[in-house]
């Protein structure tokens, strides 16, 4: 399931957008004519988030289809992602990834970050463990 951060809520399918969050939208794209050409591509790249087999011939697509339009302020992304292309087509092909881990770790780091200079090694080891 694709998710986006949406105004009112902490994760919301654009296809299951509130009817304010639609208006809201709406109006956004409306007032900038920047917008309104960045909405398909964001909402195209957010397709692909699911991971799928033919995401990379997609994203391929979309890389083309970015650094054609009038967006520099997404070149440098669709760049990014064209550089680091042995990384992102698995991150978007296969469905295993790393998040749970990444998660932990970030839980460590700040534990760490709370007690660092005060404190002995047993405590944030104890913390860890019980977290």
């Amino acid at each position: 399931m694709v998710r986006y951060i949406a105004q009112g809520s902490v994760e919301a399918d654009p296809a299951h957008l509130r009817e304010d969050q639609k208006i809201l939208r709406d109006q956004l794209t409306a007032a900038c004519p920047e917008m309104s050409a960045l909405a398909d591509p964001v909402r195209d790249f957010a397709t692909m988030l699911t991971p799928a087999s033919d995401n990379a011939t997609a994203l391929t697509g979309w890389i083309t289809g970015v650094q054609a339009a009038d967006l520099p302020f997404l070149h440098s992304y669709a760049i990014g992602l064209q550089r680091d292309r042995a990384a992102v087509d698995p991150a978007f092909t296969m469905p295993w990834h790393n998040g749970r881990t990444e998660g932990v770790n970030n839980k460590i780091k700040l534990i760490k970050r709370q007690t660092c200079g005060r404190v002995g090694y047993r405590l944030p080891r104890q913390r860890i463990l019980l977290s």
